[in-house]
């Protein structure tokens, strides 16, 4: 009889937890998985035998238990096949087993024998260093993500042969470093787009510029061919680059979803999702019979872009006010609940109409006043409650689109932006939760945001003659702080505040009120 234990991880939502995998040899046949392995699991042992062949390694002829601990957990995935054939062969005296406990090891096995790449191994790694184990064995194209983690020794593998022979001590491998400062400054600021390509629409990137330093929700309407989606693309350019932390908790949503790409590393900009409009509900949200982490969770630190926002479904729509409210995502099952970070910046586009040229300057609608007010209020008044801009996006003019002045730079842009985030992080310094003007709620209003009796005055005559909606107050207040910031002043004035009135198109109520 011969027993051994190697350790593994397994994901549960954006975490990894240390899975013990013990294998028991003793007389008879069959092997056997037990410790609550899904199917991808319990295929491994065919995985494991094919790998055995083709690596010129034995399966032993006896009686083979594999226990994966702790057996209360359901463990999922592929990446148990490597440390499962280890233990195996641990078992068997073909490999070492001093020195085992002391690494984390997952892969999944191709049948000839080689590594493929996991999903969710910087989770894996910041458990290893956690737990206290010296370093991590994983699949080759995995081990840049892992080094992350410095304090981690990060040995990358091919196939099973090299495992082995480096657990044996006749394959040394030089562990994986990554500079993860210079590799984050790096690739920090450096994009494809910038706002400097943008002919016109001043008045739509003050907007923009607007939300970005204040983390204000921010839907644009306009016509066809407006610029809505150029402008919402080339957002990530002026907000403010990810902290280490951010960087850090974004890489892992991302790995865990294995949405890294050719990125690998730390991801250094932040996310800018756009999903179709027939993207399901699970898509959107996370889930499925093995939860994964959706759109919302992608755009975790970063910008959803919702392109023809009121083509999606309205059940969608729907479900994203609860992340937008509580900047978290939670996905329950039967037996166990998953959160997932949703801490995103919504921006969304839409036409007026369902022609698309209502209020156009000179192409004409041919949608009836009903038609009009139908499409709008696709979008239900509680999503739109929690969007504090409501910018309306006119064509560009032919005279601005030739014009050979260079439009400001997205570089420009970001430097006011990063300076207005500054203030706000030291209004809302030892204030859990809140680090943007946007995340304020109304209590914080009469503190963060005191107004003077023209302030006030601006904005009732404002209520009252646009016909702005009640809920529009607080909305109007906090774009006006941001404002404020920008203009690095200390209190609000009758300045900002016309300013974020002027953000508000769609809260009127006259909005479409025309005859058929």
């Amino acid at each position: 009889m011969a027993f051994t234990r190697v350790y593994s991880s397994t994901l549960v939502g954006i975490n990894a937890l240390k899975v013990e995998v013990e294998v028991n040899v003793t007389p008879g046949l069959g092997m056997f998985l037990v410790g609550l392995p899904d199917s991808a699991v319990k295929e491994s042992q065919e995985r494991v035998r094919s790998a055995f062949e083709n690596s010129g390694l034995r399966m032993v002829g006896k009686k083979v238990v594999v226990n994966l601990a702790p057996a209360d957990l359901k463990k999922e995935g592929s990446a148990l096949d490597l440390p499962i054939a280890i233990a195996i062969l641990a078992a068997t005296e073909q490999v070492e087993n001093e020195g085992l406990e002391r690494w984390i090891i997952a892969g999944e096995l191709s049948l000839d024998g080689s590594v493929k790449p996991i999903r969710g191994a910087l989770p894996m790694a910041i458990e290893a260093a956690q737990s206290g184990f010296r370093g991590v064995i994983l699949p080759r194209e995995n081990a840049e993500e892992a080094a992350v983690v410095e304090s981690l020794e990060v040995i990358g593998v091919g196939n099973l042969r090299e495992a082995v022979d480096f657990l044996s001590g006749t394959r040394p491998i030089a562990p994986t470093k990554v500079e993860v400062r210079e590799l984050f400054e790096e690739r920090a600021n450096r994009y494809a787009e910038d706002f400097a390509d943008v002919k016109g629409q001043e008045y739509v990137k003050r907007a923009l510029e607007v939300a970005a330093a204040g983390g204000h929700n921010i839907v644009m309407i306009g016509a066809p061919g407006s610029g809505k989606t150029m402008l919402a693309r080339r957002m990530p350019t002026i907000m403010p680059p990810l902290s280490l932390e951010e960087a850090l908790e974004t890489t892992k949503i991302h790995s865990v979803a294995g949405k890294l790409g050719s990125e690998k590393g730390l991801l250094s900009r932040r996310p800018f999702r756009s999903p179709h409009h027939l993207a399901s509900a699970v898509a959107m949200v996370g889930g499925g019979s093995n939860p994964q982490p959706g759109e919302i969770s992608l755009a975790h630190n970063g910008i959803l872009f919702l392109d023809e926002l009121p083509e999606f479904g309205r059940s969608i729509l729907e479900v994203m006010r609860q992340p937008l409210e509580d900047k978290v995502v939670t996905v329950a099952r039967a037996k166990y609940s998953v959160a997932y970070p949703a801490n995103f910046m919504l921006v969304a586009s839409m036409n007026p109409c369902p022609c698309g040229y209502y209020n156009h300057p000179t192409k004409e609608c041919n949608c009836s006043r009903h038609a009009v007010e139908r499409y709008i209020n696709k979008i239900s008044g509680p999503l739109m409650d929690r969007i504090d801009i409501q910018i309306e996006v006119t064509p560009v003019e032919y005279a601005q689109m030739n014009e050979s002045a260079p439009a400001e730079p997205s570089s420009t842009i970001r430097e006011r932006v990063i300076a207005a985030r500054e203030i706000q992080r030291q209004r809302f310094e030892g204030i859990e939760g809140v680090f943007t003007n946007a995340m304020m709620n109304s209590s914080m209003l009469a503190e963060f945001c005191p107004l003077d009796e023209g302030c006030r005055t601006l904005l009732g005559r404002a209520m009252e003659r646009l016909s702005l909606s009640a809920r529009a107050y607080n909305r109007i207040v906090k774009v006006a702080r941001t404002i404020a910031d920008l203009d690095q002043s200390e209190h609000i004035t009758s300045a900002h505040i016309a300013e974020a009135i002027g953000y508000r198109n769609l809260d009127r109520e006259n909005w479409g009120n025309r005859e058929s």
